[in-house]
């Protein structure tokens, strides 16, 4: 019987760059994107079919957005049962 040869941990990866883990940026890029389309939605009589999709953008993002600020509440206070890592300050 032959030794079963040893696993090598597997290497650790690199650490996103700094731009990669802010948050606001993606928010405000969401946002926008979204305000717009709703404008044009609501401004271009063609666009009308987009406003349901458009208003429901916006309403996942403030509930997500609303998701995160506690979330990072309850981490930045210490609960118990709050997430880590949400913001690299």
């Amino acid at each position: 019987m032959t030794p079963e040869p040893a696993l090598e941990p597997s290497p650790e990866p690199p650490p996103l760059p700094a731009a990669l883990l802010r948050i606001w940026p993606v928010i405000g890029a969401g946002a926008a994107g979204f305000c717009l389309a709703t404008i044009a939605a609501f401004a271009v009589p063609a666009l009308q079919a987009w406003r349901p999709v458009s208003l429901a953008g916006l309403g996942v993002g403030v509930l997500g957005t609303t998701i995160f600020l506690v979330q990072r509440s309850a981490a930045r206070r210490g609960t118990r049962g709050a997430q880590s890592g949400l913001e690299n300050e």
